[in-house]
């Protein structure tokens, strides 16, 4: 006679475990998932010295949060004869924020408006990530733990 098999044995899931542990995979995901955000700056050609340096000072921020930056010309009326005051206006932009950022796409006429797209030139950081700093070589601040120069 041939022994007989036995049944599959039927383990109970603790399905709140299951729900836990898959919430805690997502959010490690999401943590992980770097998402560039465009952020998007609008500019006409007779802006004052004043506005310029404001609007300057967010696409600058906006950069070194690692969001991309779309500047945008309005140009109204006859002021659209005159490109060439828009295009200098963006160069100006893209030549103060060059240390953080690169030229993605140059300006370029679409309709009443001039559009340039600036991506900045280091990566966004995760929050909550790990730094790149050096470790400590005393983590416990026992002075005599760490070699000091003098010692020879």
């Amino acid at each position: 006679m041939a022994p007989q098999a036995q049944p599959p044995v039927c383990r109970l899931m603790d399905y709140g475990r299951f729900k836990f542990e898959a919430l805690k995979r997502e959010k490690e995901a999401k943590r992980e998932h770097n998402a560039i955000r465009l952020k998007e700056m609008k500019l006409r050609p007779k802006i004052s010295e004043h506005d310029f340096q404001t609007k300057y000072g967010y696409v600058r921020h906006f950069l070194e949060e690692g969001d991309k930056v779309k500047l945008t010309i309005m140009f109204r009326g006859r002021e659209l004869v005159h490109q060439e005051i828009g295009r200098a206006l963006l160069d100006r932009l893209a030549e103060e924020v060059k240390d953080v950022a690169q030229i993605e796409r140059s300006p370029l006429v679409e309709g009443r408006n001039m559009i340039m797209i600036l991506n900045p030139v280091s990566k966004k950081l995760p929050k909550g990530g790990a730094s790149n700093h050096a470790e400590d070589p005393n983590p416990q601040g026992n002075p005599e733990a760490v070699p000091s120069v003098g010692d020879g």
